[in-house]
């Protein structure tokens, strides 16, 4: 857990570790509800996806093969959930 009160989940090889038993490619994190942030270069960048449903519609893309690590506020270990859900 950080100060977002969520985890840190670091890249491995182009994978983050979603739930104890899984992990899934970077890209799914992308349309993840639980990614709220992406850290790329040591800074922490707002979730497009996110910024999109939430505050001004608009936000600027994450190149996904520079992501360090997600920080993801699944805090249930529901694990990956499709934000389409959300917004459609």
């Amino acid at each position: 857990m950080n100060d977002h009160g969520a985890r840190r989940l670091p890249v491995t090889r182009g994978r983050v570790q979603c739930t104890p038993g899984r992990a899934i490619p970077i890209d799914r994190c992308g349309l993840c509800v639980h990614s709220a942030f992406f850290v790329v270069g040591g800074r922490e960048v707002p979730s497009p996806a996110r910024a999109y449903c939430s505050r001004c519609r608009t936000a600027s893309g994450v190149d996904m093969t520079r992501v360090e690590a997600v920080i993801c506020d699944d805090t249930r270990g529901e694990g990956f959930r499709s934000i389409t859900s959300v917004i459609s």
